[in-house]
C-alpha cells in the first residue's frame, strides 16, 4: 500500500462549505455514470469469464475482467481524497515473477484477494450510487425549483378543478401563496443541501474506501506492527548486548583488580604497611573510576534527570557533556509540566540524541553541532546535525543501525542525510 500523507510543516487545509458542496456534488453525479459503466462490463465480463471457464477462452476472460475491475477501482481512488480529505491510498496487487509464462500471468490477478474485492465493489456500487444520486439530484433540483419559482409560476399550465399543494395546505390559490409556498421550500432545501449531499458523498466514499483499501491498509498495519515488534526486540537485544560487553569490559574488569588489590593489601599490612597504604590508594582510585563508569552506564539506561525533569532537562544535561559545541533548540511547551511527553518517547527521543552525539565524537570530525526537538501535528521531531565528514548511513554492523530499531519499535520513521563530505543530519520523526 503507497500513500502520500500531508506533511507536518503543511497541514491540509479544509475547504469553504461552498467548495465543499461542490466537490461533493462532483463526485455524486459523476459517480453514478462511472458505476453504470463498472456495472455493465463487469457483470458482461464475469458472467462471460465464468460461463466459458470450463473451456480455455474463460480464465483469460476473468483476468481481463479483473483488470477492468482494477482500472475502475483506481479511479475510485483517485476521487476519494477530495470527500475524505485523506491521502490517496493503493494496495498491493499480486505481481508476477519475471519470465514468468503466458498462464502464471493469466491466473495471478484470479488468485488475488484485491481483485475480487475490486470486483465486488464494481458491481455493488451501483445500487450506493444510484441511492445517493437521486437524493443529490432531488435536493438540488428542490432548492434551485424552489427558489426560482416566482420566475416561472405564470408559465405552469392550470386547467380547471387541478389542485396547487398551498391550497391543499389551507393558504389559498393565489399567486402569492404558492410563490411563499415553494419559495420556503427552496429555502429548506438549500439550507439542508450541504448538510445531505455530503451525507451522499460521505457514504459513497466510505464504501469505496472499506472496499478498496480497507482489507489492503488493515493487512500493512499488521505487518508494520510486526516490523515494530521485530525492530523493538532487536533493539533491546542489542542494548542488552551493549551493556553487558561494556559491563564485561569497564566494571567487571575493574572490580576484578580491586579485589586483587585488597588481597595484596591485606598481605602486606604485617611486612610492609607502606607498600600496603600505596595499595589501598590505588583500591580507592579504582573505586572512584567504577562508580563513575556505572553512573555513565546508568545514564545511558534511564538517567534520573529524564525521569525527574523531563526531555529538555535531560538533553541540556547531554549537551554540557559534549566534546564539541553543541546548539539546543527545544520547543519551550516541552519543559512545562503539561509538556510531558509519554516516557516511552521521552526515552526513545534521549537515545536517539545521546547515540548520535556518540557517533557525532567518535567518527564524524566536526567542529561544531546542533541538536534540535519540536512538536508538531501529534509528532515529534527530533533532529541532530553536525559539519563533519559525511558518510553515514543505517546498514546493519553500524552505529545508526540500532537508532533505526529504536526508532521503528516506537512506530517512528529515521532519516539519516549524510552525503560524502558532509555535513550530516539524523532526523527522527516520532508518533506522540
Amino acid at each position: 500500500m503507497t500513500a502520500v500523507p500531508a506533511t507536518a510543516d503543511q497541514p491540509r487545509l479544509a475547504p469553504t462549505v461552498s467548495r465543499q458542496l461542490l466537490l461533493d456534488s462532483g463526485y455524486v453525479l459523476l459517480g453514478f455514470p462511472l458505476a453504470l459503466a463498472s456495472f455493465v462490463v463487469l457483470v458482461v465480463g464475469t458472467a462471460l469469464g465464468v460461463g466459458l471457464v470450463v473451456t480455455v477462452i474463460g480464465l483469460p476472460v476473468l483476468a481481463g475482467t479483473l483488470y477492468a475491475a482494477r482500472t475502475f477501482a483506481d479511479i475510485e481512488r483517485l476521487r476519494l481524497p477530495t470527500v475524505l480529505h485523506q491521502p490517496r491510498v493503493r494496495p498491493r496487487y499480486r505481481a508476477t515473477e519475471p519470465g514468468a509464462s503466458a498462464w502464471r500471468r493469466i491466473l495471478v490477478p484470479i488468485g488475488d484477494p484485491q481483485s475480487w474485492l475490486d470486483l465486488a465493489h464494481g458491481i455493488v456500487k451501483l445500487a450506493v450510487s444510484t441511492a445517493t444520486f437521486v437524493v443529490t439530484v432531488s435536493w438540488w433540483a428542490g432548492a434551485i425549483g424552489g427558489l426560482l419559482y416566482w420566475t416561472y409560476d405564470w408559465a405552469l399550465p392550470r386547467g380547471e378543478g387541478d389542485t396547487d399543494a398551498a391550497e391543499l395546505l389551507g393558504l389559498g390559490d393565489s399567486t402569492l401563496a404558492r410563490v411563499g409556498l415553494y419559495t420556503a421550500a427552496g429555502i429548506f432545501f438549500l439550507i439542508t443541501l450541504p448538510i445531505v449531499v455530503r451525507g451522499c458523498a460521505l457514504l459513497q466514499a466510505r464504501f469505496g474506501r472499506a472496499m478498496l483499501t480497507g482489507v489492503a491498509e488493515m493487512r500493512d498495519r499488521i505487518t508494520a506492527l510486526e516490523e515494530q515488534k521485530r525492530a523493538a526486540v532487536s533493539a533491546e537485544a542489542a542494548a542488552l548486548r551493549r551493556l553487558e560487553r561494556d559491563i564485561h569490559d569497564g566494571p567487571q574488569q575493574r572490580l576484578v583488580r580491586l579485589a586483587m588489590d585488597l588481597s595484596r593489601a591485606r598481605q602486606q599490612l604485617a611486612s610492609d604497611p607502606d607498600a600496603a597504604g600505596r595499595t589501598l590508594d590505588e583500591a580507592v582510585a579504582q573505586t572512584r573510576d567504577t562508580l563513575a563508569e556505572l553512573r555513565a552506564l546508568s545514564r545511558g539506561i534511564a538517567p534520573p534527570i529524564l525521569v525527574d525533569r523531563g526531555l529538555p532537562s535531560a538533553l541540556a544535561a547531554l549537551a554540557g557533556r559534549g566534546l564539541i559545541p553543541i546548539e539546543l533548540r527545544i520547543d519551550s511547551g516541552l519543559g512545562t509540566p503539561d509538556g510531558r511527553l509519554d516516557p516511552a518517547v521521552e526515552s526513545t527521543a534521549y537515545f536517539v540524541v545521546a547515540e548520535a552525539l556518540t557517533n557525532v565524537a567518535k567518527h564524524s570530525r566536526a567542529t561544531e553541532c546542533h541538536v534540535s526537538v519540536s512538536r508538531s501535528d501529534r509528532r515529534l521531531i527530533v533532529s541532530v546535525g553536525d559539519d563533519g565528514q559525511g558518510g553515514a548511513h543505517v546498514a546493519k554492523g553500524h552505529g545508526l543501525a540500532g537508532i533505526a530499531d529504536r526508532v521503528r519499535a516506537a512506530g517512528g520513521e529515521l532519516m539519516v542525510v549524510s552525503p560524502p563530505g558532509g555535513p550530516t543530519e539524523i532526523r527522527a520523526d516520532l508518533p506522540l
